[in-house]
């Protein structure tokens, strides 16, 4: 989409502070972080939201989000994936995103 600000990132035309990239996805830092560390995951194939990204693209993201966690250490002591949709549930950019949060004790969210 030409007006999406995730594929303008993919694009180059906005810079981003990339912690991952391959073919089909990349991970940046998050410009708000709401965790000491913060990143989103997006494939590069443009989706609006969960709902409407192909379950072969999610894999990939997935799997993104697996090789960078591995590698970076976020696995040892935890870490949250998260997802919004619509306004209600908070989702700002349109684009199908994933956060990554960790490097802390996270809130618990619930009973």
């Amino acid at each position: 989409m030409s007006d999406c600000l995730f594929c303008k990132m993919i694009k180059g035309e906005i810079p981003c502070e990339k912690v991952f990239e391959n073919e089909e996805v990349l991970g940046f830092k998050d410009i708000y972080p709401q965790a000491k560390e913060h990143y989103l995951f997006i494939n590069k194939v443009h989706s609006t939201n969960i709902n409407d990204i192909e379950p072969v693209n999610t894999a990939q993201v997935f799997s993104a989000i697996k090789e960078f966690t591995t590698s970076n250490d976020l696995e040892k002591e935890g870490f949250r994936v998260v997802t919004n949709l619509g306004v209600n549930g908070r989702q700002s950019v349109f684009h199908t995103h994933f956060h990554v949060l960790g490097g802390e004790t996270l809130g618990s969210f619930g009973s």
